[in-house]
């Protein structure tokens, strides 16, 4: 996470125009609502994306990343969502699960959900794991995207 601290003034200028067009996409292929999780939401600049629609939350384990949202923030990790469980009516995030423990974090997504709620994971097709994520979002409907492959269940 040192290096995504590091890295935090530049991230948008380098990533917000690619993780906006993630957003959008995510935003006009499922109905997000309620109150939504964005795990790995790095700056926030995404999440944002998605407030006219829901009460959004931020999770990023680098402390610098995630300070710069203006909204509630919490400073976490994927594999240990420090939530209740079935707590989200809505989960997203873009491009971060692939630096996670994927089985774990998948886990840690499914226990923080709602029965009910909206699950949407862009994910890197260039992943060493990009397999494993598949296989972990069967029947999940797979929207793709330039560099990455969008699961979406609602």
């Amino acid at each position: 996470m040192q290096y995504y601290n590091e890295i935090n003034k530049g991230y948008d200028r380098l990533h917000g125009a690619e993780q906006g067009e993630k957003a959008r996409l995510i935003k006009g292929s499922c109905e997000l609502r309620g109150l939504l999780l964005d795990v790995g939401a790095g700056t926030g600049r995404a999440t944002q994306l998605f407030g006219e629609r829901a009460e959004c939350v931020a999770l990023d384990p680098a402390k610098e990343m995630v300070g710069k949202f203006p909204g509630m923030k919490v400073v976490g990790r994927a594999e240990q969502l420090p939530f209740k469980d079935a707590c989200f009516d809505s989960v997203v995030s873009l491009t971060a699960l692939h630096h996670a423990v994927l089985e774990k974090a998948v886990g840690e997504i499914e226990r923080v959900s709602k029965e009910s709620a909206v699950i949407a994971i862009s994910f890197f097709k260039r992943a060493k794991n990009f397999e494993k994520a598949r296989a972990l979002f069967k029947g999940f409907r797979e929207i793709d995207s330039e560099k990455d492959l969008v699961f979406v269940r609602h």
